[in-house]
């Protein structure tokens, strides 16, 4: 999979910071907080993006990945969602090995000039892990979620982004025929859990705006 990106740099004291963005945001895609789930709401492309860009936070672990979605949240695929009160997010993904703090995130956003254009390749599919191996135990490999300056922060390893792009590709693959086809339950979508006992699963649904 190939899409375009904007690379940006910026320092913050000593350090400087590599912030990579979609060069084209997803125009029917938003990520709501209602208090009790994360809730993402993508059309095809937007879910096919989103499943690039998790595995391009697996392949870029000295980068973040930022998604802003917050100005669409009123058009697109929020258009028929009914969620009075939810919070609408931007989408940070980061390697927990750059451990960046998200206190830091609304200075470093502010520093962030029009960047330079970029073409990156991410493998077409990967390998899932189920959600009963994301809430085992055993399993240490999980994501870490936090909110700060109205934007949602996904930490993780390089393996477990790469484990569960499927959960996109999965909506992207099958949301829009069950849709077309009016099948039973109204709608499709996803559950990707971080297996973090202080984090809330994020729900992925299909939602197009330009669907019948």
């Amino acid at each position: 999979m190939e899409f375009p990106v904007t690379v940006h740099r910026a320092r913050l004291g000593p350090q400087e910071f590599k912030v990579v963005r979609p060069a084209r945001p997803p125009e029917h895609a938003v990520l709501l907080d209602d208090g009790w789930f994360l809730n993402a709401y993508l059309d095809e492309a937007a879910a096919r993006l989103m499943a690039g860009l998790w595995r391009l936070a697996a392949t870029s672990p000295r980068s973040l990945i930022h998604l802003p979605l917050r100005r669409g949240a009123g058009t697109g695929a929020a258009a028929g969602t009914s969620e009075a009160g939810a919070r609408p997010l931007d989408l940070v993904l980061l390697h927990h090995s750059l451990q960046f703090a998200p206190s830091r995130w609304k200075e470093l956003r502010g520093r962030l000039g029009p960047g330079l254009r970029r073409s990156v390749t991410v493998p077409a599919s990967d390998p899932e892990t189920g959600h009963a191996a994301l809430h085992h135990a055993e399993n240490r490999d999980l994501f870490h979620q936090h909110l700060h300056a109205e934007t949602l922060f996904v930490t993780g390893s390089a393996k477990v982004f790469r484990e569960t792009a499927g959960a996109f590709r999965e909506v992207a693959d099958h949301g829009p025929r069950h849709a077309r086809d009016g099948s039973p339950g109204g709608h499709y979508c996803a559950r990707l859990g971080s297996g973090d006992d202080g984090a809330r699963d994020i729900h992925i649904e299909y939602s197009d705006a330009r669907e019948p």
